[in-house]
């Protein structure tokens, strides 16, 4: 019998939920991690421990900036010698050797005048809200996020060990120090616990949710995914799923695996879905979130 290839956990605000798969496996966030970072600093700005509109030590940008990927910084994914080491099971490289890599070119353009998607913004906006706590990001993530929403699967992994838990075949080896902002596990059924507690005010006031849910526009449909309009908030992808309506949350992939946790605020009864599709094709996942969403 062939193993199930998607895993997924849907909430509805009704108090309707099931799950289609093992929600209880455990699965790599990937870049729903950037969510919960997101989370963090704006949690960080409501104790007035951190602005989010202040010049970050000697940079141009912001934390806003880096929140929104705004800040004009590259990303990594486009380094060939990257993929080719991840794909050789090599340890990380040490942090500056990633950033003289990634920034070799200079900055894409001038803060504020543009917007690119950037995991070294991400990277940048983790050591950020570390330094302004003297805390630990997975101490941060417990004490915003997990302790609040009652979420016990889900930590940060940082070591082979840890990643060899994960569901999928392809976590055997790989080492989650590739992603530098950082990279969350959990279970389908907490990233869905997650977002949806997001969305009902339990984490952040409603001034700071309707600030995170602040979109910029980046245009239309994308070719083998439902999206027919995209945005980006802070932390959270925003637009529109064709005839399903509005979706807000967060896409993930790596080397082996893809997750899409969203929430559907257009349903009658407004629905939280997080899927976990094997492969490469973030798509997949997106699709399966809808058809969840949609068949609610």
């Amino acid at each position: 019998m062939q193993a199930t290839a998607i895993h997924s956990f849907w909430i509805s605000t009704d108090g309707n939920e099931g799950a289609h798969g093992d929600a209880a496996l455990l699965f790599p966030y990937w870049s729903f991690t950037k969510t919960v970072i997101a989370i963090c600093a704006l949690k960080l700005q409501e104790r007035r421990l951190v602005d989010l509109d202040e010049r970050l030590d000697d940079q141009r940008f912001t934390l806003r900036q880096l929140l929104n990927h705004t800040s004009g910084l590259p990303d990594y994914s486009a380094l060939p010698d990257y993929h080719r080491a991840v794909a050789a099971d090599e340890d990380p490289w040490p942090r500056h050797k990633l950033l003289d890599a990634a920034l070799e070119k200079g900055p894409l353009f001038k803060p504020g005048q543009g917007w690119s998607y950037s995991n070294v913004g991400y990277m940048l906006a983790r050591e950020r809200i570390e330094g302004a706590t003297e805390l630990s990001f997975a101490t941060l993530v417990g004490d915003i996020v997990c302790h609040p929403l009652g979420l016990n699967s889900v930590e940060l992994a940082t070591t082979r060990e840890q990643f060899r838990r994960v569901h999928w075949r392809g976590g055997a080896t790989y080492h989650p120090g590739w992603v530098y902002h950082g990279c969350l596990i959990g279970t389908a059924e907490d990233a869905a616990r997650l977002l949806h507690g997001l969305i009902d005010g339990r984490l952040l006031n409603a001034a700071t949710l309707d600030g995170m849910q602040k979109r910029i526009p980046l245009g239309g449909a994308l070719e083998g995914r439902p999206w027919t309009d995209c945005g980006y908030g802070l932390g959270l992808m925003m637009g529109r799923m064709g005839p399903i309506g509005a979706a807000l949350g967060h896409s993930g992939g790596g080397p082996f695996c893809t997750n899409a946790v969203y929430h559907f605020p257009d349903r009658v009864h407004p629905v939280t879905v997080a899927s976990f599709s094997e492969g490469q094709t973030e798509g997949r996942a997106e699709f399966e979130a809808m058809a969840i969403a949609s068949n609610l």
